[in-house]
């Protein structure tokens, strides 16, 4: 219905309008196929594709867009069947028809004023305001010796007094998988090892050994804290893209706010206008 409307307002344009630019526009939107004198252009094949069965999204793409344009041609004979039988004119149809049109100007309007509005420079400031407000986390490097005794971790810390280097010593004494990297743990924060390794280790100082080993469910640890420093922040290309995220759901927020304030909304059904009032109560 929509569809045939559609292509006599553009025959009309490219009879009215003979210039280079409406060839160029033919041109690019061929006919790719017709269906009882129906025509099906690129750009039918395109949207078609785009909204492809989630099943055969993983085809090679000459497969997917086969499959699209398969897909196509269905609709378009059974959609000539359906028409006949008039079942466009029926109240049922023209309502869910109504409720396509609005949900699609709804994602229409949204990709305008909401995902393509949101520029780079929109993702730097709102990356700024949050690197700036982050709490600044101490974070802790250190190696560390996991033997199964006590004594053996005791010997461990005697042997390093002596002078033995401790990454060495974790490669011949460690029963840690990590023994290989000299039982380095790279860098930690807070809330990442078992409560008796952190409490530990974040008491020690840059360069320090533990005194004493420290027992944890998988054993006795020796540590040694090679580094100890303030967290850095993510990069920016790191997380660029769940800042956009968190900007477009802000700025569609706003959106539906302004939008609501500015209507007058009648929820006549009483049980149902009670939950939406509910439901959209003013955050405190």
């Amino acid at each position: 219905m929509f569809r045939k409307g559609l292509l006599a307002a553009t025959a009309l344009t490219a009879l009215l309008i003979v210039s280079n630019g409406a060839f160029a526009e033919d041109a690019a939107n061929p006919v790719i196929a017709t269906v009882d004198g129906v025509d099906i252009t690129k750009a039918d094949l395109d949207l078609a594709e785009s909204n492809i069965d989630p099943q055969l999204s993983q085809l090679p793409p000459e497969q997917k867009r086969l499959a699209a344009l398969s897909s196509l041609i269905d609709a378009k004979l059974i959609a000539v069947k359906a028409k006949g039988e008039k079942l466009d004119e029926t109240p049922e149809f023209k309502e869910r028809v109504a409720f396509i049109v609005d949900r699609e100007l709804h994602n229409a309007y949204f990709k305008k004023h909401v995902v393509d509005a949101v520029t780079d420079a929109d993702v730097q400031t709102r990356y700024d305001a949050e690197i700036k407000a982050m709490p600044k986390q101490e974070e802790v490097r250190a190696r560390h010796i996991l033997v199964k005794t006590e004594d053996e971790a005791k010997a461990v810390i005697k042997a390093l007094g002596e002078g033995k280097d401790f990454a060495e010593l974790a490669k011949e004494k460690s029963t840690d998988p990590n023994k290989s990297d000299g039982g380095d743990l790279g860098y930690f924060r807070k809330g990442q090892m078992v409560p008796e390794f952190e409490t530990a280790a974040f008491a020690m100082q840059k360069g320090e050994v533990s005194k004493a080993p420290i027992k944890t469910q998988f054993g006795w640890h020796v540590i040694k804290v090679e580094d100890k420093r303030i967290a850095p922040p993510p990069p920016l290309e790191q997380v660029k893209d769940q800042i956009r995220q968190i900007i477009m759901r802000d700025k569609y927020l706003e959106l539906i706010k302004t939008s609501k304030d500015a209507a007058k909304i009648e929820v006549k059904d009483p049980a149902l206008a009670k939950g939406y009032e509910e439901a959209n109560k003013p955050a405190n």
